[in-house]
């Protein structure tokens, strides 16, 4: 048996989880449009972003006979389109990322959405996606081979010492954002070949394997949640994989029982890609139902609740 214990995994699930309840609790602020939720707001960021102009305002909502029923915060309802949503936004974040309230700028939009198939209410800049705790979206590859007797062999990044988030935790082959404007297709050939070396014809053979979804809350009260869409491709034996943008220190290929018990047993991993490597290893019976805890672990896997922000507001 490969894996006996399941409790040291489930701790890495946990720790994309934290704080997760506090997400719909007293502390964060409803980001709503047209009526739709679109994420969570820290009442601390929303501060900063009520101090700046008008483009954001809190709403409040009543009952009928007028009542209080609670508020939330959203953009002014003078900006009607996506276009003009998103010129605006852009503006607030490039003076709070001159304030140095939002920092790690990738000059990448994300769609702010009610999920990933709707159309977006505005684009948003990606460092500031926990800030407005809208869900995020990414692609996660799995890159492995086989050996002849059916042994597998997962390919391991070790993120350069430059990266603005996790330097030198290890990582997937290829791994992500999902920005908008691109399908996840067309976006995990352009990671194959920036993070791997991995040509375009190598890369449309990955096969989508589902999602992996996780809510927490970071140490400077920001919502991060993420789902992301989980990739397998199987590689030749012979193929190396080569770097191309400089955010990879090293490639090793490891067996898959080193690379289980690495996460078993360590924080090495980068903590997301943990979580998806874990849910490689349940489809590929690796982890399997007769070891205790295997449901609930399972389970853990997509707590991300996509569904729920599509709910209009009464």
């Amino acid at each position: 048996m490969l894996l006996d214990l399941l409790d040291q995994h489930k701790q890495r699930v946990a720790e994309c989880n934290v704080g997760r309840e506090s997400i719909r609790g007293p502390e964060f602020l409803e980001l709503r449009g047209n009526g739709l939720l679109f994420g969570y707001v820290h009442e601390s960021f929303a501060e900063h972003l009520l101090l700046l102009d008008d483009t954001f305002k809190v709403y409040f909502v009543r009952s009928k006979d007028g009542s209080p029923l609670g508020h939330y915060i959203g953009l002014d309802q003078s900006l009607k389109t996506p276009k003009a949503r998103t010129k605006a936004v852009a503006a607030v974040c490039s003076e709070l990322r001159e304030k140095g309230v939002i920092t790690g700028w990738r000059d990448e939009l994300y769609p702010v959405s009610t999920g990933f198939h709707n159309k977006p209410y505005f684009g948003l800049e990606r460092a500031a996606a926990p800030h407005f705790g809208i869900i995020a979206y990414g692609v996660h590859m799995n890159g492995y081979t086989e050996d002849a007797d059916g042994n597998k062999y997962l390919w391991v990044a070790r993120r350069s010492a430059t990266k603005q988030t996790w330097p030198l935790r290890l990582d997937h082959l290829v791994a992500g954002g999902q920005p908008l404007g691109l399908s996840c297709a067309d976006n995990l050939v352009k990671e194959c070949q920036e993070e791997a070396g991995i040509p375009p014809d190598l890369a449309r053979r990955a096969t989508a394997a589902g999602t992996v979804s996780y809510e927490m809350v970071t140490d400077e009260n920001r919502a991060k949640r993420d789902v992301l869409f989980v990739y397998d491709l199987k590689l030749p034996s012979d193929f190396q994989p080569k770097n191309q943008d400089g955010e990879v220190e090293s490639f090793e290929l490891w067996p898959l029982a080193r690379v289980a018990e690495t996460i078993r047993k360590s924080n090495e991993y980068k903590p997301n890609v943990a979580l998806v490597i874990i849910d490689f290893l349940v489809r590929h019976g690796y982890i399997h139902p007769d070891q205790k805890g295997y449901v609930e672990l399972v389970s853990s896997l997509r707590t991300g609740c996509v569904e729920a922000a599509s709910r209009r507001t009464t």
